[in-house]
C-alpha cells in the first residue's frame, strides 16, 4: 500500500535528467558542452558569449533550444540531434531503481525537456528500459519547455492522464510549480531541498524515496 500522500496516485510522471540518474554521474555536463558548441556555431560567436547565451536562454525560456527558437528561429529537430549525441557509457545499470519503479501502481512515464530518442537511450543505458507506458520529449509539447504550463497541458492531454491523480517526480524545482498547480503531487529529486510550497516532498535518493513510498 503506499504512502497515504500518494494512494491517489494511478500515474507516476519522472523527468530524465539528474532525477533517473544521479547527478554525479554528471551526463548533462556533456549536453551543456554540446550546446555551447552548437551555440557559437549557429551564432557566430565567441565560447564565453555562447557559454553566457546558453545559461540566459535557459534561465529565460527553460531551454536554451525555447530561447534559440524564440530568439533566432532556430530548427529544433538538427540541434537535439547533435546536443544528444554523447558518450552514455558514464551511465550504470540500477537494478534497485528498476525494480522500485516496476513495484509502483498504476502508470508510469517519462517526460523530458530533451527528445524522446535521446530519453529511450537514456533509459536503456540505466537498465530501466521497458518500465514505462510512454515516453515523452520536448517535441511531444511542440517544443514548449518545461516549466511552461502550456507544455504540460499538451503532453498529458496526449497521454490522457488526470493531473489530480497523478504525481510529478522532478530535479529542477521551478519545474513542479505548473504541476502542484495543476493538482499533481511534487517530488523535488535534488541533493538539496527547496522550500517553496509547491513542492509536497524531497528527496536525494529516488529509489530509496520509492521503496519507503511503497513499504
Amino acid at each position: 500500500m503506499p504512502h497515504p500522500d500518494f494512494t491517489h496516485v494511478t500515474t507516476w510522471v519522472f523527468d530524465l535528467d539528474n532525477t533517473l540518474y544521479p547527478p554525479h554521474m554528471r551526463l548533462f555536463d556533456q549536453i551543456e558542452v554540446k550546446m555551447t558548441d552548437w551555440v557559437m556555431a549557429a551564432l557566430s560567436v565567441d565560447r564565453a558569449r555562447a557559454d553566457h547565451l546558453r545559461s540566459h536562454y535557459w534561465q529565460t525560456y527553460g531551454t536554451t533550444l525555447a530561447g534559440l527558437m524564440a530568439e533566432h528561429g532556430v530548427d529544433p529537430a538538427p540541434y537535439l540531434t547533435t546536443v544528444h549525441d554523447i558518450d552514455f557509457s558514464v551511465l550504470s545499470p540500477d537494478a534497485s531503481l528498476a525494480a522500485n519503479i516496476a513495484a509502483l501502481p498504476g502508470r508510469r512515464i517519462v517526460y523530458t525537456n530533451g527528445c524522446a530518442p535521446y530519453a529511450e537511450r537514456v533509459l536503456e543505458a540505466r537498465g530501466l528500459a521497458g518500465l514505462f507506458d510512454a515516453v515523452y520529449g520536448v517535441e511531444h509539447a511542440a517544443f514548449r519547455p518545461k516549466p511552461e504550463r502550456a507544455a504540460f497541458e499538451t503532453v498529458f492531454a496526449l497521454d490522457g492522464l488526470a493531473p489530480t491523480s497523478a504525481a510529478m517526480f522532478e530535479d529542477d524545482a521551478r519545474n513542479l510549480a505548473a504541476p502542484h498547480a495543476m493538482g499533481m503531487r511534487t517530488v523535488h529529486v535534488a541533493p538539496s531541498p527547496d522550500p517553496a510550497d509547491h513542492i509536497h516532498h524531497h528527496t536525494d535518493d529516488l529509489g530509496t524515496f520509492l521503496a519507503r513510498l511503497m513499504a
